[in-house]
């Protein structure tokens, strides 16, 4: 009898030791405070992660999910644990607003980068406003989402929206400038009926006219289209010398592939919803020439980058940051840069909501893509672009200016 109550005497002290040091575990993961005090704010993701623009997508999240756990690692937000939550929006605007219903949602949600899509973000501004949240596109560039429909007499909408990339209202003239440039004075212009890709259209219009150049037909496709025989038959008898397509990389691909089989033999030219390896895979070898223009200088060639290509190709992502990396980093770490402030003294993260919005305005930092700071509209302070052209099955940076 009495050996068996010293086994289980034992057997107590055995199972009061685990528990100690399960809860000296858990508290040594804690990453800020006293044990198992850190609280927890979470980043949103709000893009395309499946679907024919996931490649944009994927690229996003991943390059917000380095961010976050750079800063857990180095305890930036002492007390805090940052967590991700990202969502798919599938590149459609009522799912990107059911995304962003379902992250508002949630008290932890302090901050949301997103969307790829301008037409998505349209969608998902007045919900995320309406609860406070920051948002910063790393990718949205057409201009009404930060100066209102009335572009010659601006006027923001959202207090609660940013971004880090430049605009179509730059793009689209920067576009013409590099055609007019190489003595191309006839364009066809071509859109998806898309708010990116109407508005891009609209801005290359506007300064391809101003720089002395002809539009001699504006053509529109329905973004699930899959022929666009009609459309090419009009742009090759206007005798255009040029395309230029307002859309993304899905589209603008056998667009391109199936003029040039119609004997139009010549460039289409679009903007950086069309910088994507999949868009010379759609497009095929007749793809040389072809031009896109996109947001920044190219990545590689950036000092302030190599640290960020270094660590992303460290964390052994499955998919390449590609076209919008650099700007989604940044974006994250423009909200993180916030927080130091926001949550320095915050109790929860739904309270600090609105100091976030007002620190985000302050923000100012050395990032991937450049300098990061915005504007009295929510706009990136940088305005640098690249002219990409395809050359041997490869994106090459041709012309870089702001």
């Amino acid at each position: 009898m009495r050996k068996h109550k010293l086994a289980l005497a034992g057997v107590t002290l055995l199972a009061a030791s685990l528990a100690m040091s399960a809860c000296g575990t858990r508290a040594e993961q804690a990453p800020g405070g006293e044990a198992g005090s850190a609280k927890v704010a979470k980043i949103g993701v709000i893009a395309p992660l499946s679907g024919d623009l996931s490649a944009l997508g994927l690229g996003i999240r991943n390059s917000v999910d380095l961010a976050i756990k750079q800063a857990n690692e180095k305890k930036t937000i002492p007390g805090w644990t940052l967590e991700l939550d990202a969502q798919d929006d599938q590149a459609t605007p009522d799912v990107g607003k059911n995304a962003a219903t379902k992250l508002a949602g949630d008290d932890e949600v302090i901050g949301v980068v997103g969307t790829l899509n301008s037409s998505v973000s349209q969608s998902v501004q007045p919900v995320l406003s309406g609860a406070q949240i920051v948002q910063v596109s790393p990718a949205n560039t057409n201009p009404t989402l930060t100066k209102g429909a009335d572009l010659a007499n601006p006027k923001r909408p959202y207090p609660t929206y940013f971004r880090t990339c430049t605009t179509d209202d730059i793009q689209g003239p920067f576009g013409a400038k590099y055609l007019l440039d190489k003595g191309i004075k006839r364009v066809a212009t071509i859109h998806d009926k898309k708010t990116y890709g109407q508005g891009l259209v609209a801005a290359f219009t506007e300064g391809f006219k101003a720089g002395g150049g002809e539009i001699v037909d504006a053509e529109t496709i329905n973004p699930d289209d899959k022929d666009f025989s009609a459309v090419i038959s009009k742009v090759k008898n206007a005798k255009a010398e040029a395309i230029y397509y307002g859309g993304e990389y899905p589209q603008a691909g056998p667009l391109s592939q199936q003029a040039k089989s119609a004997g139009l033999t010549v460039p289409l030219m679009g903007g950086d919803g069309m910088f994507d390896p999949a868009y010379i895979e759609l497009a095929g070898k007749t793809s040389n020439g072809d031009l896109a223009t996109n947001v920044g200088a190219p990545p590689e060639k950036l000092e302030s980058a190599k640290q960020f290509i270094t660590d992303y190709q460290a964390a052994g992502f499955k998919e390449p940051y590609a076209a919008y990396g650099p700007y989604a980093y940044d974006a994250a770490n423009a909200i993180i840069n916030a927080l130091k402030t926001s949550l320095a003294s915050a109790s929860d993260a739904k309270s600090a909501r609105a100091a976030t919005i007002d620190a985000m305005s302050k923000v100012s930092f050395d990032g991937a893509s450049g300098k990061v700071g915005f504007d009295q509209y929510g706009d990136s302070t940088t305005k640098v672009l690249t002219v990409y052209k395809v050359a041997d099955g490869k994106w090459v940076a041709d012309k870089t200016g702001s």
